[in-house]
């Protein structure tokens, strides 16, 4: 199975496929999707700290897991791998929304996807990559909520934009 990326309209219908290095240089629209993980008392969410070698917002804090899924894959599939590969865990997620986001990066490189959100409870060990992740945390939720309003850098761009409906999902 290719690695490309899956290039999509604004109604997530694909479009065509590219190689991912070249579509974040030529700032294509791609499917993607971002994992969060709560905890079973739904009071921490996993953070993970993408490492510095990334090709871009390396360094900067981010949801548990996010990634694109393959040219051919399914996206729930994609998810599932993505997990194992990244945290070394199997976690039962369900897609809760969708958002389109675009985001500039200082190398060059445009984040511009379209992007599935997933949410789910997890409470084992987790067993990040040393290649994805620097650092994972537990964080609480209204510590959290603090902190990306008083340290709004330390976070990945989309992260920033899912947070709020994620916290709305987990209230209602």
């Amino acid at each position: 199975m290719s690695d490309d990326l899956i290039l999509v309209d604004l109604n997530d219908t694909q479009i065509g496929t590219g190689e991912k290095l070249w579509v974040h240089q030529n700032d294509r629209l791609h499917r993607a999707f971002s994992v969060f993980l709560i905890s079973g008392d739904g009071q921490r969410m996993l953070l993970q700290k993408r490492a510095r070698g990334k090709y871009h917002s390396g360094g900067l804090w981010a949801n548990a897991c996010c990634s694109h899924p393959r040219n051919g894959e399914v996206l729930e599939e994609a998810v599932e791998r993505r997990l194992a590969e990244e945290l070394g865990i199997a976690a039962d997620v369900t897609e809760r929304f969708h958002f389109v986001y675009r985001a500039c990066f200082e190398n060059g490189l445009t984040e511009y996807e379209y992007d599935h959100v997933f949410l789910g409870r997890f409470d084992g060990e987790v067993r990040p990559s040393e290649e994805e992740i620097e650092e994972t945390a537990w964080v609480g939720i209204e510590e959290l909520k603090k902190e990306v309003v008083e340290n709004p850098k330390k976070f990945a761009a989309w992260f920033l934009i899912a947070l709020p409906r994620v916290l709305e999902e987990l209230e209602g």
